[in-house]
């Protein structure tokens, strides 16, 4: 198949079944990209936090390829904060995009745009703006997003344990 080209991907909510091949994937993704940065304790927790409004994973012939979230602002996110100053609207507003990841495998496909459609659709349902942010390392997922039309808010230092800093960048979906 050709880079770029399209396969049947179907997106659907994820559910509590699905949480063991999504830690899967996501150990994958994270010997590969090293996402998430810091591997977490309980992967499948940490994979339904925060409390989320809603979550989905993607499918190919019937296996998890891909994960997505949407949240609403934790004491952590950067971005919506950002966005709510920016646009003079309450944080409240926001919906955060997270845990977003898609297996090496199948990367090339556009199951990375679904995903981020699915969010966008869920979160405009909820009348909330969609914003996250990502690790500035992750130029993958930056240039998702960028390509996808979200906007650039802030690049900001975060400071995750007293011992590390990270640089993260805040974007927005488009309005």
């Amino acid at each position: 198949m050709a880079e770029g080209s399209r396969v049947a991907c179907v997106v659907r909510p994820r559910d509590a079944s699905d949480i063991d091949e999504c830690v899967r994937v996501l150990a994958q993704v994270h010997d590969g990209d090293g996402y998430p940065v810091n591997w977490p304790e309980r992967p499948g927790e940490w994979l339904t936090e925060p409390v989320q409004f809603a979550s989905w994973v993607a499918e190919l012939d019937g296996r998890i390829v891909g994960h997505i979230a949407l949240s609403g602002s934790g004491a952590g996110d950067v971005a919506p904060a950002q966005w709510s100053s920016l646009e003079g609207k309450p944080i409240e507003s926001t919906a955060v995009v997270s845990r977003l990841f898609v297996s090496p495998a199948a990367r090339g496909h556009g199951i990375g745009a679904l995903l981020v459609a699915e969010v966008g659709r869920e979160a405009q349902k909820r009348d909330l703006h969609p914003v996250l942010d990502v690790v500035a390392t992750d130029t993958a997922a930056a240039a998702l997003y960028e390509r996808m039309g979200w906007r650039l808010l802030a690049t900001v230092d975060q400071q995750w344990s007293p011992a590390q800093t990270v640089t993260v960048h805040c974007y927005a979906a488009p309005a």
